[in-house]
C-alpha cells in the first residue's frame, strides 16, 4: 500500500489534460446506470480531465470525461497516463 498523501503535492493532471486509462475500469458500485462488476472503461479509452476532487483528504480523484463512451468516471492518478 501507498501511503503518500498526494494533496500535499499539486495534482498531476490539470483540468482539461488529455488522458488514456491505463486499466480497464468497472463500476465498484459507485457509477450509477451500471450494475456492479460491469466495465465502464477499457485499457487505452481517452478521455479529458474534467473536475478534480479529493477522497480522504489523501487522494485526488480526477473526473475524466471518455466523450466517445458518454461516461464520466472517476479514477486515481495510477489508473491514468498522459495521451498523446
Amino acid at each position: 500500500m501507498n501511503d503518500e498523501n498526494e494533496i500535499q503535492k499539486a495534482p498531476v493532471f490539470p483540468v482539461g489534460t488529455k488522458v488514456k486509462s491505463r486499466l480497464y475500469i468497472k463500476n465498484d458500485g459507485t457509477f450509477i446506470g451500471a450494475d456492479i462488476g460491469e466495465i465502464l472503461i477499457n485499457k487505452g479509452d481517452v478521455g479529458y480531465i474534467r473536475d478534480i476532487g479529493v477522497f480522504l483528504q489523501r487522494y485526488y480523484i480526477y473526473a475524466v470525461d471518455f466523450v466517445e463512451r458518454g461516461k464520466i468516471v472517476g479514477m486515481r492518478k495510477r489508473e491514468l497516463d498522459i495521451a498523446l
